[in-house]
């Protein structure tokens, strides 16, 4: 990793990572680093029951104390996530990455070090056991001990830190982070952590040893650190400007985001904890902070920065919900899949689907650039199951017009429909809503020319049969055309004569003859290229021979029933690698990718295009449009 570049000219140096004390003891472990959490918990059981029910209590309280400190971090991480909450109180645009998030996995080992010294400051002073639930002396003594100790004492530590040997060595890795989260606020060496435990620990035990220590106050001055260090890391503004006109003392009582973020940006400045007054008393506070700070505030609630494109994208099912990057950060930067801690999640976010199901406007999720350009995802609060349902068709639709009119009234470029947002049978691939606002200046995609293009680029030269399910759908006209005109022979699946004839005649008269209609899966039981557009249950997958690959394109995908075939994932394709701000994963894509639909969107902004993509998908365009996204360093997954 390299310190970010500052604006005092210095060049950013490689970090150290070999220095003494910048590896946290238990780096080993990984994941399982939360079993240290084990003792406390059997302690916290055992204290519940018997004659150490008193004695043993102190386990109790810091494993409870742990979890409150979690779920503030998480709560924050939750709020700082929500774009469509927070958008215009952003102090910057950029998205988080995958390499800040894995830089920042392990950011709560701050939580399990203080812990463990709070469990060895128990067992050496029996005082801080039996403590009173409140003590008002307490609270008033904790707080002059803050403000005349700990301040100072972690301004100075801070700006030592910032001098070239120390920085380099391990200050580095905190302003490693390009983008403030958080997160953030833990991620540093377990040298700066010890020292960050000594700075807690003088208002807590000074106050404890002068004989006014109470429960209540260390959990008050643990959790309110917490937030405010949150507070500071996090890229929300959230304190108006007004509030510093009418009570101008407060603006050197309390740091804003605006005023700890500009010191990751301007490393020379700004090192308080929480007081601006200790920078002031320094002389290295930002004079820029003032004007930066109302000026971020003023945009509350303004039209912020309008976005080149939009990808309208929609629930799958309701353990999925839970994989959105507002909820767990980590768990939305990989493939998603269905992990043993979201099961008792299941209950509350089945609630949240029903709620949403009546909230009737989209919201923007995410958001990364490339090249310059602002790209957003929006969600359609609809989930998968919810589209097969007839009397919701006119609602889902409604909602997706909706989208594209806000789209268009904002100066978005391309919005682009995911799978189940331009199904046929729900508005025609898009054409209901062209044709009803001829007028659109936003142009309308759904993207499956270059769907289409990744599932024929995907198979062999060599192949000369494909069975084809879900033939008479636009991917499977299109796909069908093209291989036929490849001289590859396509059995099409499909009950209606009149509809495969109709497509047969779209071919060139000579290759018409390649065009098969088939009426059972029986028919394909010889060939090893399935092309599935259609729901296939396990026992019509049977029909296929071993050694069968199953290319896909239907939404949801089918069950890998068989061990001797290989299946296909749906249609995606790698962004470039110049894209900026991407830190989550698309539903079950690896890093990087996204769905074929998204693509062919980002493709269409990229080139310029100023025609609408809806409807039947034009095969002479297929090439053309593949040839696009690789010039633009686009690849197939």
């Amino acid at each position: 990793m390299e310190r970010e570049n500052s604006d005092d000219g210095n060049k950013s140096s490689p970090g150290k990572t070999d220095a003494p004390l910048f590896a946290w003891p238990w780096e080993f472990l990984g994941s399982y680093k939360y079993l240290l959490y084990g003792p406390f918990l059997a302690e916290f059981i055992y204290s519940r029951s018997g004659e150490e029910k008193q004695s043993r209590s102190w386990c109790m309280h810091i494993f409870v104390l742990c979890m409150l400190r979690s779920i503030i971090h998480q709560l924050w991480s939750s709020y700082d996530g929500m774009l469509f909450i927070n958008r215009d109180r952003r102090r910057t645009q950029r998205g988080i990455d995958f390499k800040q998030i894995d830089s920042e996995w392990h950011w709560d080992n701050f939580i399990i070090l203080q812990a463990i010294v709070g469990s060895v400051l128990c067992l050496s002073f029996p005082c801080l056991v039996e403590l009173p639930i409140w003590d008002n002396r307490g609270i008033i003594c904790c707080i002059i001990l803050h403000v005349l100790l700990a301040e100072p004492l972690y301004y100075w530590v801070h700006r030592l830190l910032h001098l070239p040997n120390l920085f380099k060595h391990y200050h580095w890795l905190h302003h490693s982070s390009k983008v403030p989260h958080p997160f953030t606020a833990g991620h540093s060496s377990f040298l700066e952590h010890l020292i960050l435990c000594v700075i807690v620990g003088i208002p807590t035990l000074g106050t404890t040893l002068v004989g006014y220590g109470s429960i209540s106050m260390f959990y008050g001055y643990l959790l309110i650190f917490d937030f405010l260090r949150c507070l500071g890391h996090s890229n929300i503004e959230v304190f108006p400007h007004q509030i510093f006109d009418i009570l101008p003392p407060l603006k050197y009582l309390i740091y804003t985001p605006t005023y700890h973020g500009l010191h990751h940006i301007h490393q020379k400045s700004n090192f308080c904890l929480f007081m601006p007054l200790f920078d002031v008393l320094g002389n290295t506070i930002d004079e820029r902070y003032w004007n930066l700070h109302r000026e971020t505030s003023s945009s509350a609630g303004r039209k912020g920065r309008i976005p080149d494109f939009v990808f309208l994208a929609h629930g799958v099912d309701v353990m999925s919900s839970l994989h959105a990057p507002f909820v767990f950060r980590s768990f939305s930067s990989t493939p998603f899949s269905t992990k043993v801690f979201l099961i008792p999640l299941w209950p509350f976010s089945l609630l949240v689907i029903l709620a949403m199901w009546g909230f009737s406007k989209t919201f923007p999720v995410s958001s990364y650039k490339l090249r310059g350009r602002l790209y957003h995802l929006w969600f359609v609060p609809r989930f998968g199951f919810q589209y097969f349902l007839p009397f919701a068709t006119e609602g889902i639709n409604k909602q997706i017009e909706d989208a594209i009119l806000k789209a268009d009234r904002l100066g978005v470029k391309i919005i682009s429909l995911a799978a189940l947002n331009k199904n046929e049978a729900l508005n025609g691939g898009g054409v209901l809503f062209v044709n009803k606002h001829p007028d659109l200046n936003v142009r309308v995609v759904h993207g499956n020319t270059l769907t289409a293009a990744v599932i024929l680029k995907g198979i062999p030269q060599e192949v000369n049969e494909v069975f084809l399910a879900g033939a008479t759908s636009k991917l499977g006209r299109a796909i069908a055309i093209y291989l036929a005109r490849r001289r590859v022979r396509v059995l099409m699946l499909t009950q209606s004569t009149e509809r495969f004839t109709k497509i047969q005649k779209e071919a060139p008269m000579d290759r018409q003859n390649f065009l098969v209609q088939v009426t059972k899966y029986q028919a394909a039981k010889h060939c090893k290229t399935w092309i599935i557009g259609k729901w296939t249950t396990p026992r019509e997958q049977l029909w296929a021979p071993p050694g069968t690959h199953f290319h896909q394109f239907v939404v949801p995908t089918i069950i890998p029933f068989r061990r001797d075939c290989t299946y296909g994932s749906l249609a995606a394709m790698k962004l470039p690698d110049d894209v900026e701000g991407l830190g989550i994963c698309e539903y079950t894509l690896e890093r990087g990718a996204v769905h074929a639909c998204h693509a062919g969107g980002v493709v269409h902004n990229l080139e310029g295009w100023s025609h609408h993509e809806v409807g039947a998908i034009d095969v002479d365009q297929i090439d053309v449009v593949w040839e696009a996204a690789l010039r633009h360093g686009m690849k197939p997954c």
